[in-house]
């Protein structure tokens, strides 16, 4: 910004007073002493006022809360572990009913089914039978973390065979792993030949039944169907084998038998 040219005022005699040119051509000092003096002091009062205010807080006595709306709930007191102390008992509150015997969320044969039996069965056992490579099923289960199997067989007429497993993993990873895999293969002409269809009432992909598109036939026996239903349940797994030695099953059967073994879990 260029500087504006100071004009002396002129005296009555005429000229310009050198005293006043001067003065007038020296820039003006600011006034900000006394703003400055000022602000200081406000600075000074607000913090004294504080001061003061803590030191008022300090002596008093301290104010009392409101009481909480509702009162917290008495828990149960602990107790020292005894005879009749289980992991059960020591986990309520983290306790599902698939912690407990997993045999008895199977359902049971209807009426004028000849029951095979209802057990365990032990992962080795259960690899040998159900694997083309028993010793790799083996080991995929151990991976997967592989809990326990309980299973149920019953025939019908000697017409109809079942056969229900609940296969229980460590978490729901291994479950889904197990599930997704041995799903994976069942539109294949070594599974069902089709795709299936899903369980009414089953989140995405995680129950389907299929009906083999073809019945197996061989010279001086009956023909034999099978069929498939595998769903998934937080860690557990339902697999179902359903054959008929006539040939023919109606898909309703297996889907209404799956629809009541999920419920029970």
């Amino acid at each position: 910004m260029e500087h504006a040219q100071i004009i002396p005022e002129a005296r009555e005699g005429g000229g310009a007073d050198p005293e006043a040119a001067t003065a007038s051509a020296l820039p003006r000092r600011r006034r900000g002493r006394t703003t400055l003096l000022i602000a200081g002091a406000a600075v000074l009062g607000v913090l004294a006022g504080t001061v003061t205010g803590y030191a008022v807080q300090y002596d008093r006595e301290p104010t009392p809360l409101p009481p909480l709306a509702q009162p917290l709930p008495a828990g149960p007191k602990a107790l020292a572990p005894d005879d009749t102390t289980t992991n059960k008992t020591i986990n309520a509150n983290r306790w599902h009913k698939t912690d407990d015997d997993l045999a008895k969320l199977l359902v049971e044969a209807p009426g004028g089914a000849k029951s095979a039996g209802t057990g365990y069965e032990p992962a080795d056992a259960f690899a040998a039978q159900y694997f083309t490579s028993p010793d790799r099923g083996f080991t995929d289960l151990v991976q997967t973390g592989f809990r326990r199997v309980a299973t149920t067989v019953w025939s019908q007429d000697d017409k109809v065979f079942v056969k229900i497993r609940l296969l229980q993993f460590q978490n729901r990873s291994g479950a889904d792993d197990y599930q997704s895999d041995q799903s994976s293969y069942m539109a294949d002409e070594d599974g069902a030949g089709n795709a299936g269809v899903a369980i009414p009432g089953v989140s995405g992909n995680l129950g389907h039944v299929w009906v083999n598109s073809k019945a197996d036939e061989k010279p001086g026996y009956l023909p034999v169907r099978g069929a498939r239903a595998i769903a998934r349940r937080g860690d557990v797994v339902m697999d179902i084998d359903y054959y008929d030695n006539r040939g023919k099953i109606a898909e309703r059967d297996v889907i209404d038998l799956a629809k009541r073994q999920l419920e029970r879990l």
